[in-house]
């Protein structure tokens, strides 16, 4: 019987990804001409373990291009040959086509073939101390891709008989492993001949399904060392007996083609695994490589978000500890409800206050176990870093900091393509070439600081730089060019920065696959609006830009201000209000005649009247006996009237759209100790959605008098 060893592809995949990221620091940070050995070692295990993992489940395209790559390793691990910065970027590029061949298996996408082959011949080339071979044609490639051959050992053996005994123990199958496959990847190193034993077979009705009774004999002609059939049974150390006998040199013979179908014959058995198509269009190509720009993603980033999470033994440990303490109140609560009298009131109160923090714990262990580390999202940048710098002609050094500062999985995984724009922007649009630094007086090498940490209830991302700073005078002319600014307008060094958020807008001389087409930042700055955060700009001409992204710790949590209007209660997001206050009417005023405004200092702010948008019933009309609630979204500011605060308190997001439809300036709801349900209102929708709605008062006797009852 075969497991089913599909149900291993998850965590297989998940720990290649993580190989690959390994890589890939690893040889960022290799040093040319000596180099760590640990480091060497690093790079060396995670091909390792992704050849053996691919070759166990049958993705024999990855399994024979890592083996070029563990090769060459090897070779600069025993000594053979001294790292070159020619290798490095060879490398880099086995990286990028691994993590490709790995995501084409998972998803049943199309691989690049012209790619694979290219780097595959660079590799061949590099182990075989030979130029770069030319790509002839796309047969060849296919030819190289399909069947990569591993260059001789030197301590390989004369072409000759090896025998080998495989006897697995009876737990073999349940660890994923199949001999079939074992052998299948045997007969790649040469000519096969398989012998089954089965002296330990049992009787039919006592033979447990799971368990593996047969023993086999191996007979293995081929030209390998000892070291490369090893390999084979790498993955079942420990859970067979294996003796390997050195052979000796035998005129050269084929196996007959019975012996040959023994090993093919067990096709049928073996689990379906998704291969990709071999197909791939003509592209244009990196000029060593023959790489499509397109196909040279961060290692870090995955086309699919993943559907499970690496968590900590500390807080599984927590969350149970937690649990533990959750029964032993329950147990105390239900043994006071058994026999309960008003002497024994102190008790059932001491016991819903404790019942009350477990559950504030328990929910703060299962937030932390969404948590993961942002250097799940930073381990893209020092690669993206280098190639684009290299691509620009730039010297720029990365530096992080807080790289272990936890978020939510969710947030983590919306907020790696902003960061991504915002880092390839101070890439392009902020370090100078080093020609220029040099003279302006700057260091040649620029700096692009990148640094996250928690403040509050949120979390600090800071993308900063020390180039030239944004040009406002360019910006300026760039938005009255496009209508954005009038002719006459002089907006503030503040108002000026905000307009790269323009949709459109773009300051860039020439149009390229890096930037210039006016799209992006108003992306991000809507991406990072979605996710509750906020985005700030500083600049100094000359000296650099920074960046400012805070965002919540979590989406499933939010720290909200109760409002009441009439007997309705709404919840307004802690991170938009910015302050509230009681109204003076001589303070308000009216538009030409239209909308309400309130003078907040030198400004002058939007009234919005919240009983008016949702037609509720208030308690007040006039403005001076109400509060209002200014809050800012969008970058826009506005005041919400309404009857009365409160109090504030962290509630539990549930989605509306999902539970009923989507409503204009509502974001959510949630479920209040008193049973009610109270909305989360969305404050930039909410703005929107009044400068739709036209007029509210009519006259100035009649102030606060709401549409509805004007009509």
């Amino acid at each position: 019987m075969t497991v089913d060893v599909t149900q291993f592809f998850q965590a297989f995949f998940e720990e290649s990804f993580e190989g690959l990221a390994a890589m890939e620091s690893a040889l960022l940070n290799l040093d040319i001409g000596a180099a760590d050995s640990e480091a060497i070692n690093r790079i060396f295990r995670a091909a390792h373990s992704i050849k053996g993992g691919a070759a166990t489940f049958g993705f024999t395209a990855v399994a024979e291009f890592t083996h070029l790559v563990e090769t060459l390793m090897d070779q600069i691990r025993s000594g053979q040959r001294a790292v070159t910065q020619p290798d490095v970027e060879i490398l880099l590029h086995s990286v990028d086509c691994m993590h490709a061949m790995l995501d084409a298996v998972r998803d049943g996408s199309a691989v690049n073939q012209e790619q694979i082959a290219a780097v595959s011949q660079e590799l061949q080339a590099s182990l075989a101390g030979g130029a770069i071979a030319s790509v002839a044609t796309p047969a060849a490639q296919q030819s190289s891709m399909s069947a990569p051959k591993a260059i001789p050992n030197e301590k390989a053996a004369t072409n000759g008989l090896w025998k080998i005994n495989f006897v697995p123990l009876s737990h073999l199958l349940k660890t994923g492993n199949d001999p079939v496959r074992m052998f299948r990847e045997l007969s790649g190193l040469g000519a096969l001949r398989v012998a089954v034993n089965d002296k330990n077979l049992p009787p039919f009705l006592d033979m447990v399904p799971d368990n593996v009774y047969l023993e086999w004999e191996l007979v293995l002609e081929a030209n390998v060392d000892e070291k490369a059939i090893s390999e084979v049974f790498e993955w079942v150390d420990g859970d067979c007996e294996l003796t390997i006998q050195s052979p000796q040199p035998t005129p050269e013979i084929s196996a007959p083609p019975a012996q040959k179908a023994a090993v093919q014959a067990p096709k049928a058995a073996t689990p379906t695994t998704p291969q990709a198509p071999k197909t791939g269009a003509p592209a244009s190509t990196h000029p060593k490589s023959g790489m499509k720009e397109a196909d040279k993603k961060p290692v870090g980033a995955s086309s699919a978000e993943t559907s499970s999470i690496r968590v900590s033994i500390d807080k599984i440990d927590a969350l149970v500890n937690m649990v533990g303490e959750l029964v032993i109140t329950q147990s105390m609560l239900g043994q006071l409800g058994k026999d309960f009298d008003m002497s024994r009131i102190d008790k059932l109160l001491d016991g819903l206050t404790q019942l009350e923090r477990n559950t504030r714990e328990l929910q703060e262990n299962v937030m932390r176990i969404r948590m993961l580390p942002i250097s799940f999202v930073f381990s893209r940048f020092p690669r993206m870093v280098r190639d684009l710098s290299q691509k620009l002609d730039k010297k720029i050094d990365l530096k992080m900091s807080g790289d272990q500062t936890e978020l939510d999985k969710t947030v983590m995984e919306k907020i790696g393509d902003p960061l991504v724009h915002l880092v390839r922007n101070s890439i392009d649009h902020g370090v100078e070439t080093h020609d220029k630094r040099v003279a302006a007086g700057k260091p040649e090498t620029g700096v692009i600081q990148l640094d996250a940490y928690h403040q509050g209830g949120n979390i600090v991302i800071s993308i900063a730089d020390d180039g030239a700073g944004i040009d406002t005078e360019r910006v300026l002319a760039k938005a009255r060019k496009a209508g954005l600014v009038k002719e006459d307008e002089t907006p503030t060094h503040e108002r000026i920065v905000d307009l790269i958020f323009e949709p459109g807008l773009s300051t860039a001389e020439v149009v390229s696959d890096v930037s210039g087409r006016g799209v992006g930042m108003d992306v991000v700055r809507r991406n990072i609006q979605e996710l509750g955060g906020t985005i700030d700009v500083r600049s100094v001409r000359g000296e650099g830009s920074s960046f400012t992204i805070r965002l919540p710790l979590t989406l499933a949590i939010l720290d909200g201000q109760l409002v009441r209007v009439g007997d309705q209660t709404f919840i307004v997001p802690l991170v938009s209000i910015v302050e509230s206050l009681q109204v003076k009417k001589e303070l308000v005023n009216r538009v030409a005649g239209k909308a309400e405004v309130f003078k907040l200092r030198d400004d002058y702010i939007p009234i919005i009247r919240l009983y008016d948008m949702f037609g509720v019933h208030p308690e007040n009309t006039l403005l001076e006996e109400g509060l209002l609630v200014v809050v800012e979204g969008d970058g826009v500011r506005a005041g919400l009237f309404v009857d009365d605060l409160l109090g504030q308190q962290q509630v539990v997001i549930k989605s509306l759209e999902t539970n009923y439809r989507r409503v204009d300036g509502i974001s959510g709801a949630t479920i209040l100790g008193d049973g009610h349900v109270a909305l989360i209102l969305d404050v930039s929708g909410l703005v929107k959605l009044s400068k739709n709605q036209g007029p509210t008062p009519q006259n100035d006797s009649d102030l606060a008098l709401p549409r509805s009852a004007a009509a």
